[in-house]
């Protein structure tokens, strides 16, 4: 896979006063369980300085303003309500033009294409009504090709100097690409964007595979296939799409794996005898150790963000629940206790949640909870949501749907962690089993 050259450079922009808004305070989304009304903003295409920069300097305004927009907290004025027009990086801004229309932030930015070839994008983002700088500009410095990146850096910025959350847009997500009809699907890897786009396939449709699990430094993926006849679990290489299989105990079924925090280790499902339960691998020397022992089915574990403790799935209470041990095995603490069945769950990169699948009275639930149980919200209902994911900041929640009937479909979709928001993700075929990676760096 190509890796796109990018280095963030800081511009040498004087940095400006506290920023206030309209009202005298700080210019800043909270965000709330409440609604919220999208702060108004607008981001004129970006200046090309140079002919060359022109192909990109729309295209990458767009994409800073998809980005924004898509995450339900900011509202874009659109470009035929601009009074006024941007037509160089260094002009001072005329806030009166920008008040008039009731832009609360402004993001102005500039493309060119330096001596090396490169492509230099800088950016400057504003409090209108304060008339005053947000922040220090910056630029970011990539090849032609990375172009979406750097609006997404771009983006990441405005982002987290608004809402002071971190950022997200700089990702990707690896999940499972599906063709053909329902009773007899192809399944295979696939990479894209945050947002769908530029999609790469890491594996043919020869073998069924499943659950794929970003690295915790997003260069390598963990998935299950039946290449074999049963599920067995790789390890691929994202850049060079090499991969090894992990050697398991005996003759038998390995699925569900996912990494440590460090890396360097691999929870997993193991089933031989008739008999399911968690285990964990050293990568590098292949020893594996059990870490559970019951006739109960462990399964869909996930490491809390410290690696000290695992949340998993398991039937030992007589339906799915929700369960807390130490990340060496020992006790468990069951922690859902709401009517229904509750399966694969996710640790949030903040450390303070766990997303779920719930299903109760023939509907299919994505939910969150504190990781002592308490707080239990479900975000969406439908005919069949599951498999949530985490994006990298902890506040939204990427998942598979699928639509109800012989035809039925699945895709992927997203939600905010207060339940707002719910969006379809673009993918050219049916989709599921996301996994969302960490910022790229």
């Amino acid at each position: 896979m190509t890796r796109y050259l990018l280095v963030l450079l800081v511009a040498l922009f004087v940095p400006s006063a506290p920023l206030l808004a309209q009202d005298g305070g700080p210019l800043r989304i909270e965000i709330t369980e409440g609604v919220i009304e999208p702060l108004p903003y607008a981001v004129p295409d970006f200046v090309a300085d140079g002919v060359s920069g022109q192909e990109y300097a729309r295209q990458i305004a767009e994409v800073v303003a998809s980005d924004l927009n898509g995450t339900g907290l900011f509202r874009q004025i659109p470009a035929e309500a601009h009074i006024a027009r941007v037509t160089s990086f260094s002009s001072p801004v005329q806030f009166s033009d920008w008040k008039a229309i009731n832009a609360q932030a402004l993001i102005t930015g500039a493309v060119s294409v330096d001596g090396a070839g490169r492509l230099v994008v800088r950016f400057r983002l504003y409090d209108v009504f304060a008339g005053q700088e947000i922040g220090q500009g910056l630029q970011f410095v990539g090849t032609g090709e990375g172009w979406r990146r750097m609006a997404h850096k771009v983006a990441d910025q405005v982002y987290s100097r608004l809402t002071g959350e971190d950022p997200y847009f700089d990702s990707r997500v690896v999940f499972v690409a599906e063709t053909g009809p329902k009773d007899a699907r192809e399944k295979r890897l696939a990479i894209m964007d945050y947002d769908g786009a530029n999609i790469t396939y890491l594996t043919g449709a020869e073998s069924l595979v499943l659950a794929p699990r970003f690295s915790p430094t997003g260069d390598r993926v963990l998935y299950t296939s039946y290449e074999t006849g049963h599920p067995r679990i790789y390890v691929l290489d994202v850049a060079s799409a090499g991969r090894q299989v992990l050697e398991t105990p005996g003759a038998s079924m390995s699925f569900s794996p996912r990494f440590a925090p460090d890396g360097r280790t691999v929870v997993y499902s193991l089933t031989q005898g008739g008999n399911t339960d968690l285990y964990v691998m050293d990568i590098a020397s292949g020893r594996s150790q059990r870490l559970t022992s019951a006739p109960s089915i462990e399964t869909a574990p996930s490491f809390s963000p410290d690696g000290a403790r695992i949340v998993f799935e398991s039937d030992r209470s007589g339906t799915p629940q929700l369960y807390i041990m130490p990340a060496s095995g020992g006790e468990a603490t069951r922690i859902s206790f709401g009517q229904g069945r509750y399966g694969t769950p996710v640790w949030s990169p903040r450390g303070d949640l766990v997303a779920f699948t719930k299903q109760s009275k023939g509907r299919f639930h994505i939910g969150v909870m504190r990781t002592d149980g308490s707080e239990e919200r479900l975000l969406t209902a439908s005919f069949l949501d599951e498999g949530p994911t985490w994006s990298p900041n902890g506040r939204v929640i990427m998942f598979t749907r699928e639509t109800q009937g012989a035809q039925g479909r699945s895709g992927l979709y997203s939600v905010d962690i207060t339940g707002r928001n719910l969006r379809p993700v673009p993918t050219p075929t049916g989709a599921s089993d996301p996994s969302w990676s960490p910022l790229q760096n």
